[in-house]
């Protein structure tokens, strides 16, 4: 027998390893000499160089994610039940009820493989939240690509879309929203992030531990396969030069249905009280299910991998801890429920094996062939890994970068100019229509869908008979983020928690990830120092925690990184979805009031990206009393049934405000504006766009004093035009359907 065991790898030191090729440097490769006393057997060395990965270990993120954890873990509404260091955060929306939400990236394998890379990046955060013991209710996708006419992402594109499309169709899972946005720096490194949101009572709560010495471990659902060996987690410790990516793992296969019967297989598991720790096998597949179980529990266990049931027979031990296929998860067992926990498993047709046991002694031990070919201090795999303290610097092209401010850019004149570049803006890719991309997806399936596609934020109804629902929103702009990465991070998180907010739920915790190029590069690691304090900082004051997240490096062609992209979830909660608000003009009359104040701030916009194709300045200022002030008031006028109908002011300002209120409703606007460029384009934050009935003006007037929210009647709705008085006036359906027209135009109509 030609395989490396421990013996063999005490008595042979010198044995030459590949340790460059699996990703490992040559100290993190001494490291591991040094933990264990030898050198690695070949599957030992397979298992540290997938979970000492950047995206598995986070060794160049950990000593900036820990400001998270200083976070008070509490929700306006109660304790966070799960959060940093768990397969997904959890927190408590009362009455018994718990949600679970969480996002992550899928970015280097959908460049490789478009359908599928995005397909199992569904189908992976769908487990992690099945794994806190919750049902998956809803997906979203916050999406990057290149330029819309660039020819990769005419291949990128399409395939990311229909991968999201068909696995979640397949689940029964309504995608409810998230973002499209094209740039330059992403042709060749698109971001395809994934969300999930389930629900869940406070008993049903499970973690990822292994503990209980003679529990059993059982593994179910697919057959571990070839594909995705070293997927995600090798190739996400790489970087993408110019032709493409350095190394082309195998993509993961997914299979929608047989994630279908797991998750339906898994929740009456937890209802039957069969499952003492559960884990997902994501990134690293057995290499991390094992290894982080292990090292949450008791401290040892024992596996046969023999007995892992394979969909190929010639795979070798180091592929099947390494592999990454989908559709698994890994369950600890009490001996006296695996009668009825395998029961389970076949009335669901899911094929469960009991492959080892929880032990007393403190090492993983794996067998196979009757050989003992890992031997492994769990947490030295799962949890010790590096810790980098990769300098960071403030790249000295900054200063010239904000000195070029967009305010000084040439404004367009009065009238038929001033249409014509509200035209431009409304039109273009990254504010056009994005339904060639939704039509794709079902947003209705399980009928608890109150608001998705193109409102504000996704909403559902999480318990029938209160009505209770949950309002979700991601963002990011990163031209703010390349500007000033501080505020950049700060204005993703007020715009997701305040698109929240002006459908009428409260915001309460926040999950992100965390976007960025290589972490080796100095001007990089600078942006992810400034963009994690930000967001620390900022959900300090507004009182939320980041439940958890992701960390994506590595995000650059060659030596261009891309735009810094830090997207921010936020969740927030509506005690009755039938008081949540959408954003559409649907009656003649009604008051149109801008909240909050406007000032000259274009540096970062749309209107000076589109019309200029600049970047330069400084970003927005952020004011997080004023976001705060008027999230309650949306939430208070929500409650009182006050409004009729809200838009929040970001990208675009409040012209796209006004078109998407009258494409998406069914009346046009009139409005009269004191500086209509400034007032048409300005991204300063904090500010919403309301439509409110003239016999409730008076008493919105009055909350928004209360709770010293600013507010500017500009308008009334009705009509079939969007005006602007002494200035233009735009026909809605003719805008509407240039509006709808970009993305078809140039990817062609769906059939």
């Amino acid at each position: 027998m030609t395989l490396d065991t421990v013996n063999l790898a005490a008595d042979t030191p010198d044995n030459e390893q590949p340790w460059a090729e699996l990703g490992l440097k040559e100290d993190e490769y001494l490291e591991i000499r040094s933990i264990l006393g030898r050198r690695p057997t070949s599957a030992e060395l397979a298992m540290y160089s997938v979970m000492w990965s950047e995206h598995c270990s986070y060794k160049s993120s950990k000593v900036h994610l820990k400001k998270f954890g200083e976070l008070a873990q509490e929700t306006p509404l109660g304790k966070t039940l799960a959060g940093i260091g768990e397969n997904a955060g959890v927190i408590d929306v009362g009455d018994g009820f718990a949600v679970t939400f969480k996002v992550e990236s899928h970015n280097h394998p959908s460049y490789i493989e478009p359908f599928q890379g995005a397909a199992t990046g569904i189908g992976g955060i769908v487990r992690d939240i099945l794994a806190m013991g919750a049902r998956p209710i809803a997906v979203m996708d916050p999406l990057r690509f290149g330029p819309l006419d660039a020819p990769d992402t005419k291949r990128v594109l399409p395939g990311a879309v229909a991968g999201i499309g068909g696995y979640g169709n397949c689940l029964g899972l309504p995608n409810i929203g998230g973002e499209v946005v094209f740039d330059e720096t992403y042709l060749g490194n698109p971001l395809v992030n994934a969300l999930c949101v389930g629900v869940l009572r406070h008993e049903d709560l499970h973690l990822a531990h292994a503990s209980g010495v003679g529990n059993k471990v059982v593994l179910y659902g697919a057959r571990t396969g070839g594909d995705g060996i070293g997927g995600v987690s090798v190739l996400a410790s790489e970087t993408f030069d110019a032709d493409g990516p350095a190394k082309r793992p195998a993509v993961q296969v997914g299979d929608p249905f047989m994630e279908k019967l797991l998750i339906e297989c898994t929740l009456e598991l937890f209802a039957a009280k069969v499952v003492h720790g559960i884990q997902d096998l994501g990134g690293a597949g057995l290499s991390c299910a094992t290894s982080e179980l292990a090292s949450a529990g008791d401290g040892g266990m024992h596996v046969e991998l023999d007995l892992v049931p394979l969909r190929d027979s010639t795979l070798s031990p180091e592929e099947i801890l390494m592999s990454e296929s989908q559709e698994r998860m890994m369950a600890v067992v009490e001996p006296k429920h695996l009668d009825a926990f395998m029961a389970i498993c076949r009335k669901w047709d899911v094929e469960a094996v009991a492959i080892g046991e929880v032990t007393d002694g403190e090492h993983l031990i794996i067998d196979w062939h009757g050989e003992t070919v890992v031997d492994v201090p769990p947490r030295s795999v799962a949890h010790d890994g590096p810790v980098y303290q990769r300098p960071f610097a403030r790249p000295a092209s900054q200063d010239a970068l904000q000195a070029d401010v967009a305010e000084a850019l040439p404004r367009p004149g009065p009238g038929a100019e001033l249409a014509e570049q509200v035209r431009q803006v409304v039109t273009s890719p990254n504010m056009a229509d994005k339904s060639w991309v939704t039509n794709q997806y079902d947003r209705y399936v399980l009928g608890n869908t109150v608001l998705s596609q193109p409102e504000d934020s996704g909403m559902v109804r999480i318990d029938t008979d209160s009505y209770r629902g949950v309002a979700v929103s991601t963002d990011c702009n990163g031209r703010f983020a390349q500007l000033d990465p501080y505020v950049g991070a700060q204005l993703a998180l007020v715009e997701s928690y305040r698109n929240v907010a002006v459908t009428g739920a409260a915001p309460q915790a926040v999950s992100d990830c965390l976007n960025f190029g290589s972490p080796e590069d100095s001007a990089v690691m600078w942006q992810f120092e400034q963009a994690t304090s930000g967001l620390k900082d900022a959900c300090e004051v507004l009182g939320i925690p980041v439940t958890g997240g992701n960390v994506s490096f590595y995000n650059q062609t060659g030596e261009t990184p891309i735009l810094p992209t830090p997207v921010v979830g936020v969740l927030g909660v509506i005690g009755d979805v039938r008081n949540r608000i959408k954003q559409g003009f649907v009656s003649e009359g009604a008051h149109v009031l801008v909240l909050g104040e406007t000032n000259e701030e274009l540096s970062g916009s749309t209107w000076a990206h589109v019309v200029h194709g600049h970047l330069g300045g400084k970003p927005p200022a952020v004011d997080l009393e004023a976001e705060q002030n008027l999230a309650k008031l949306m939430v208070a006028a929500a409650e009182r049934g006050l409004v009729e109908s809200a838009h929040d002011l970001s990208d675009g300002g409040l012209a796209q405000a006004l078109a998407e209120a009258s494409f998406n409703g069914t009346a046009g606007v009139t409005v009269s504006l004191e500086d209509p460029f400034l007032d048409l384009f300005s991204e300063s934050s904090a500010r919403a766009m309301v439509a409110i009935r003239p016999e409730h003006h008076e008493a919105f007037v009055d909350l928004a004093d209360q709770f010293d929210v600013v507010l500017t009647a500009v308008g009334t709705t009705g009509g079939t035009a969007l005006v602007v008085e002494d200035q233009f006036e735009l026909d809605v359906a003719e805008l509407k359907h240039a509006w709808q027209s970009t993305l078809p135009d140039v990817l062609g109509q769906i059939l």
